[in-house]
């Protein structure tokens, strides 16, 4: 079978210039047993791919490298070794093996999932990073508890988003902030119990004055670089901060983290255990079940697209749900 999907002409971009993008032609098949082909219908775009592209990611690809890990859409072949997928499955992807800027893309099964009737490919495209790194960065390395106090510091992306629905069925306080007024009204719906403009510059004050002085748990935080030094002081005794994207170095005075011992613990989806995935996958399938899980859809792009998608995913002024091709 041939696909096109839409690579990078360069591995690094230089300066503000857009990268330009090519479309190529490659045959695939499942060739492995326990890979699945899938039509896709809708990619997720998410802030890790423009860091490989720009060659600033930690993790290097080989090349060529095709973008693109939470797609949505119909299996269309399966691996002899494949037990619990068939031909027709509605599917969503928490990784694949040749990328999802393209209109078919093999994965493992292990990283295949059936996709409820009731969320669209648009939605389903919205699960894979958002809601396991969400998941693994509240509850498996922040350890939150019922009735503690959360932060979630840009909570209207699509991590953020699912940092709030999470929090909130999991019996936490939730705090989020957004930068437009558009932002905030889409934390409020989401389950944060209350919403502050981080443009704002007495928003730390408010913060703080909305938990009595005494500061919050957890803060999940998506830009660390600009906020890390602040988070310390936003803290509770025994708070930890959760990094979960940064871009670029910040001075912190670490004698900020002793007196209330707290911590700060990064956050990396690549490192989680089988075991932990598992975990996370059982925990969003009863989301789905019983509602609480709501992928929240914003900009959308057609493929041709996706150096502009890469463009704004850094640059735009304020999130607004989750960021997806259309394939």
């Amino acid at each position: 079978m041939h696909l096109q999907v839409g690579l990078p002409t360069a591995n690094k971009h230089q300066g503000r210039r857009r990268p330009a993008w090519r479309a190529v032609t490659r045959r695939t098949t499942p060739s492995f047993k326990i890979n699945v082909l899938i039509r896709v219908h809708a990619c997720g775009i998410n802030p890790v791919e423009t860091y490989i592209r720009s060659g600033s990611y930690a993790r290097k690809p080989s090349l060529p490298y095709t973008p693109g890990s939470d797609i949505s859409g119909v299996v269309e072949a399966v691996g002899d070794g494949v037990c619990l997928l068939q031909t027709g499955d509605r599917v969503f992807t928490t990784g694949t093996v040749t990328g999802g800027y393209a209109e078919f893309t093999l994965a493992s099964e292990d990283t295949v999932h059936k996709l409820p009737d009731y969320l669209d490919y648009k939605q389903g495209a919205a699960i894979g990073v958002p809601y396991f790194t969400a998941y693994r960065a509240l509850v498996q390395k922040a350890h939150a508890k019922a009735g503690e106090t959360v932060l979630i510091h840009g909570a209207s992306g699509g991590v953020g988003i699912a940092a709030c629905q999470i929090a909130r069925a999991f019996g936490l306080k939730v705090l989020g902030t957004a930068g437009t007024s558009e932002g905030m009204q889409l934390v409020f719906s989401n389950g944060a119990h209350l919403a502050f403009n981080h443009k704002e510059k007495d928003y730390l004050d408010k913060i703080k004055n909305a938990t009595s002085g005494q500061g919050v748990n957890v803060i999940i935080e998506m830009l660390s670089n600009v906020n890390l030094s602040n988070d310390l002081q936003l803290l509770d005794f025994g708070g930890r901060v959760i990094i979960v994207g940064s871009r670029g170095p910040i001075e912190i005075y670490p004698r900020d983290t002793m007196m209330k011992e707290t911590s700060i613990i990064g956050v990396a989806l690549y490192n989680a255990t089988n075991k932990e995935t598992s975990e996370c996958a059982t925990a969003l399938f009863a989301g789905m079940e019983t509602g609480w899980l709501k992928p929240v859809i914003g900009p959308e792009y057609t493929l041709d697209k996706a150096a502009q998608a890469h463009e704004d995913i850094i640059n735009s002024p304020g999130a607004s749900g989750k960021m997806i091709l259309i394939i």
